[in-house]
């Protein structure tokens, strides 16, 4: 841990980078800050069996493959012995073989400041996130939520967090919402970082513009990670299955009746470093949308493989 600051610090003039390092480093009077940069850019492919735009409700029922792009950085700041602040970027793009027009690109800008209270930590993040389809706007979300998480044992650590979002859709101003929810994650360490496990819990309630769409959703999930090494790499093999259950608060006019859908996910992950700062990564997933709304009502599978370069 750093010393505390005082609670009136002077920074003198001369500021010294460490760059190759990964971190910026300002001293004062009494003490040194340290700010932390790092990031990664990745590039791949991926094929979707069904390409699809789940926010409208909207699949086409045939495969396409993608090459795919991204980007991030972030900067960590040790405000005092007990407080950190951080800030990111990212951006991803997709861009689809035949369906070009549903050529995604993302960027995504975030925040958090955190405390330790004691055995627990406080903490609050922002989101703000802008997503276009074929380089025209479609929908732009805002995240804040306040936490609370710590180890209540040596192997058990627990989460849980307050969200609130505010998202818009261009031109589908009926599906323009805000989001009420609370998560609640338990993180059990088998093996410190070489094996754990997450169950999680979500309550989100949507409050969208046009009655039709809004609902109430449970969500539980289970992610096992395990570390293990392949020609002395530290690879690392992660499994997840996701279930979602929505229920509509209003009739769609288009079936007469309440919607009602059910989500299963599966997913799985295995990462393998090349070199200390070079990773290849394959992944696969597969979703079953049930819904008794027909343009709703699809299943997907998705596999897809990327070179990550990190510092």
């Amino acid at each position: 841990m750093h010393p505390k600051h005082p609670s009136k610090p002077r920074r003198i003039v001369k500021v010294f980078l460490g760059l190759t390092a990964g971190s910026v480093l300002f001293l004062t009077n009494s003490a040194i800050a340290e700010t932390t940069v790092s990031g990664a850019v990745s590039v791949g492919y991926e094929y979707d069996s069904n390409v699809s735009v789940d926010e409208l409700d909207r699949s086409s029922s045939l495969g396409d493959g993608g090459a795919l792009f991204a980007a991030d950085i972030s900067l960590d700041h040790d405000l005092s012995d007990k407080t950190s602040a951080s800030a990111s970027y990212g951006y991803s793009r997709i861009d689809y073989q035949d369906f070009d027009f549903l050529s995604r690109e993302t960027h995504m800008l975030g925040g958090n400041i955190s405390s330790k209270l004691g055995k627990v930590t406080a903490g609050i993040n922002y989101f703000y996130i802008n997503a276009q389809l074929d380089g025209s706007d479609f929908l732009t979300y805002h995240r804040a939520s306040p936490s609370l998480s710590g180890f209540v044992s040596k192997r058990w650590f627990l989460r849980g967090a307050y969200v609130f979002g505010d998202k818009k859709i261009a031109s589908r101003p009926g599906r323009d919402a805000q989001n009420h929810g609370t998560e609640l994650d338990a993180y059990y360490f088998w093996r410190g970082l070489r094996r754990y496990i997450n169950v999680g819990y979500v309550y989100r309630q949507e409050d969208s513009q046009a009655a039709r769409f809004k609902y109430k959703a449970h969500q539980v999930k289970v992610r096992a990670v395990q570390r293990f090494e392949i020609f002395s790499k530290l690879s690392t093999l992660e499994l997840g299955l996701r279930y979602e259950d929505r229920d509509y608060d209003e009739p769609t006019p288009s079936i007469g009746e309440k919607r009602r859908d059910e989500r299963v996910r599966a997913t799985v992950e295995f990462d393998l470093p090349l070199t200390e700062r070079v990773n290849w990564g394959i992944y696969a997933g597969y979703s079953d949308y049930l819904s008794n709304l027909p343009s709703a009502d699809y299943d997907q599978s998705v596999v897809g493989t990327k070179i990550e370069i990190s510092f």
